[in-house]
């Protein structure tokens, strides 16, 4: 019998990068958008719902990956936090649950961005390691935080129209690039699968974005 697990957020982007990856690994995923979905697999099941709002039923997922989420600041709380929370406590609190991921940014880390969105990655960092603490103790489930720098997903078609803004942003970290759909998907599928031992953690990749500072100093 397969491996069950939910993804959030299928549609588009790192999700439905996430949700591929799964399958040719030889699970059975469940995609959960409240836009359609262009895979096609027989072991694919898409779901069109709200994360915010109702979800759809699926039997005792083995792994759940929380990665649903919108860049506009007056929804931002609810998709990105509170409808986090739904997801967990509709699909988490049950006998077969052993790994949860929680897909975050590094705004959550280091404040930027709008107010809301900002707020709402601090928020699912702090749910992560409050999440830990529940299943873990009551199912011995890892739950983890994988927080994203700067990933070519799409969300900002403006942006991504400019080249000067694209390579601004790429030249804002120390590696000089973007984060790819595709290696944001294999962390996730690292944290969730290969991971046995750590839990409650927040991991930021963001090809060093955190780390570049310049250093004022004496000489």
């Amino acid at each position: 019998m397969s491996t069950r697990v939910v993804i959030t957020g299928t549609s588009s982007g790192i999700g439905k990068e996430t949700a591929k990856l799964f399958l040719e690994k030889g699970y059975e995923v469940h995609g959960i958008d409240i836009s359609p979905s262009e895979i096609v697999h027989p072991m694919y099941t898409h779901y069109q719902n709200d994360v915010r709002y109702e979800l759809p039923e699926i039997d005792a997922p083995e792994i759940v990956i929380n990665n649903a989420g919108t860049i506009d600041e007056a929804s931002a709380v609810d998709v990105n936090l509170l409808g986090y929370i739904n997801v967990a406590e509709h699909y988490c609190y049950q006998n077969n649950i052993v790994s949860v991921v929680n897909v975050g940014s590094i705004s959550g880390r280091v404040g930027l961005d709008t107010p809301r969105y900002a707020a709402s990655q601090g928020g699912r960092i702090a749910f992560t390691k409050h999440l830990a603490i529940r299943l873990g103790k009551r199912y011995h489930a890892r739950v983890n935080c994988v927080s994203f720098g700067a990933v070519l997903t799409g969300l900002e078609p403006r942006l991504y129209a400019v080249k000067e803004l694209v390579d601004a942003v790429a030249n804002e970290n120390l590696l000089n690039k973007w984060i790819m759909p595709a290696e944001a998907a294999e962390w996730i599928y690292f944290v969730a699968v290969v991971n046995k031992s750590m839990t409650g953690q927040d991991i930021l990749i963001d090809n060093g974005e955190e780390a570049n500072y310049n250093f004022i100093e004496s000489r």
